[in-house]
């Protein structure tokens, strides 16, 4: 069903994704980058591309950055693996049995795996590579918390197995589009990854035709009849990211009023945009500010400096033109030109909603 808030998992749940399912599954790169807006249904679309082959391996990233309290260890990084492997169903899963029987420090009883202390990664992607497999890192920016080297040794793992292992696969995902480039560096001499090639899916908002057709046959899934005029207004207020027109779409079938369900929407992106925030306070607590400025209309350089005066801020040009840059690369502000001079937006319509709702 089209409205259902969970990770969809087959092709046919999936709503107008045939061209990006079918560029991550027939893909021949090492390395293919799944990049997009939060929300967009980069997880979803992920998911569907590793339902599909009988090898496909998903990893959370941004679970492990949660559940290991801010810095991803070897060990959660194993945990996941093992689990993701103890997943796989089927003749594969017999197969993969019999390969990791020789691979040190793997522990296999029956058709279940555990990855001991002892075990090697790198050991157990080149027992993968015997039978192949596709591997899917979900916010793989997250992976710049791993280890003691600012994710170095996961790029190299990478790296490693980019050029020795030639049936494995990897699918990288991100939300925080700039990060996820500036983590992997493919252009830095000086990175483990430097000068491999790879392959970009972008992951778009739907256009608003689409999305009023998305509406459409959520509703017509559920037989329950909307107006046009309805739904053109829940278009005009949300605009095309999939996760927020699930929301829509749910709440109206709950509530059937407009307001309740756009109301809905909104108390969802505040949850969203809480701990959002919280996370970026935790690098700098002047991108909150920044990201409340230019919701509220302070969207020029000067106008931001002036906002974050008003508020007791004095930040150096230099540090501010970072501050921005950064916000950019993770996807929060884009740079608008439309007027004839640079200015800033929001990327997404429903946050900058609830920031100037702040």
């Amino acid at each position: 069903m089209l409205f259902d808030p969970r990770p969809k998992k087959s092709r046919e749940e999936l709503f107008d994704r045939e061209k990006e399912i079918n560029a991550l599954v027939n893909s021949k790169e090492p390395l293919t980058l799944l990049l997009g807006l939060r929300r967009v249904g980069k997880s979803s679309l992920l998911r569907v591309a590793l339902n599909e082959v009988e090898n496909g391996i998903y990893i959370d990233a941004r679970k492990m950055y949660f559940d290991s309290g801010g810095w991803i260890t070897v060990e959660s990084l194993k945990r996941e693996f093992e689990k993701s492997l103890n997943s796989l169903k089927g003749p594969i899963r017999e197969h993969l049995s019999r390969v990791l029987k020789k691979v040190k420090g793997v522990s296999v009883s029956g058709l279940s795996f555990t990855l001991e202390n002892d075990a090697s990664l790198s050991e157990v992607l080149a027992g993968l590579n015997e039978i192949g497999a596709m591997i899917g890192i979900d916010e793989a920016q997250y992976l710049r918390f791993y280890g003691a080297r600012g994710g170095r040794e996961f790029l190299a793992l990478l790296a490693c197995a980019y050029d020795n292992l030639e049936n494995i696969r990897f699918v990288l995902t991100g939300s925080e589009v700039g990060l996820l480039h500036d983590f992997l560096a493919l252009e830095n001499y000086e990175s483990p990854l430097y000068g491999r090639s790879y392959e970009e899916v972008i992951l778009k908002p739907f256009p608003r035709e689409l999305s009023i057709e998305f509406l459409r046959q959520g509703f017509f899934e559920v037989g329950m009849t909307v107006s046009d005029e309805i739904i053109m207004r829940a278009v005009d207020y949300i605009d095309g990211i999939p996760g927020w027109l699930v929301e829509f779409g749910r709440s109206y079938l709950r509530t059937g009023d407009f307001d309740k369900a756009i109301e809905n929407v909104l108390k969802t992106a505040r949850g969203f945009v809480r701990g959002e925030l919280g996370e970026l306070e935790k690098r700098s607590p002047r991108y909150p500010v920044i990201l409340k400025a230019i919701a509220h209309g302070f969207d020029r350089w000067n106008l931001i400096r002036d906002y974050l005066l008003s508020k007791g801020t004095r930040v150096p040009n230099s540090r501010l033109a970072n501050l921005l840059r950064n916000l950019e690369k993770m996807s929060w502000i884009e740079k608008d030109f439309s007027s004839g001079e640079k200015r800033y937006r929001i990327v997404d319509p429903v946050i900058e909603r609830v920031l100037r709702d702040q």
